[in-house]
């Protein structure tokens, strides 16, 4: 039984929050998400909050409720605060640079990585190592995150590459004469 699925979701001020036609749509300070519903959970719009409850007793309405209820958290998240991800880039001449809707990334290959950036989706480069990702669809943002760590991922012997911030990388011993 989940547990996270019982507290009902809560609407903070200057948020609201409709369900029609199978779409749950948010609106708030940041701007408007929608998800599409699922047919094994009801959910009902209350003063309150959103509350997410399994339709049937069956073992698929069980396994989604969990997961549905934190959808729906990240939507009012989203458009409330927004969500963030960065990414470090470690290496000689490494670089990146944003410029209007492309990141130019300088990763070592013989061109200059050119990564457009979608809509909806923020990047700022503080510095020529640092790259921020900021928009209000979680999924969304992770997805841009990946897709501009896929071009270089942090190898184990020197930890070159673009890696998240926080993220540990296991290191290796090199070849020993």
């Amino acid at each position: 039984m989940s547990r996270i699925g019982k507290k009902p979701v809560a609407i903070p001020a200057g948020v609201t929050a409709t369900i029609e036609g199978g779409l749950l749509s948010v609106k708030g300070p940041k701007g408007s998400l929608t998800m599409p519903l699922r047919d094994e959970i009801s959910y009902t719009v209350e003063n309150d909050g959103i509350s997410v409850q399994p339709a049937n007793k069956t073992k698929a309405a069980r396994a989604f409720w969990g997961m549905q209820r934190t959808m729906v958290q990240n939507l009012i998240t989203g458009v409330t605060e927004g969500f963030s991800k960065k990414l470090l880039i470690t290496g000689v001449g490494y670089r990146a640079n944003s410029q209007g809707k492309n990141l130019k990334l300088q990763l070592g290959y013989s061109h200059d990585v050119d990564f457009a950036i979608p809509d909806g989706i923020e990047i700022k480069t503080p510095d020529n190592t640092t790259v921020e990702i900021s928009g209000i669809d979680k999924q969304q943002v992770g997805q841009v995150a990946a897709e501009i760590r896929r071009w270089r991922k942090p190898e184990p012997y020197k930890g070159k590459g673009i890696k998240y911030a926080g993220e540990f990388i296991f290191r290796k011993e090199g070849k020993k004469k």
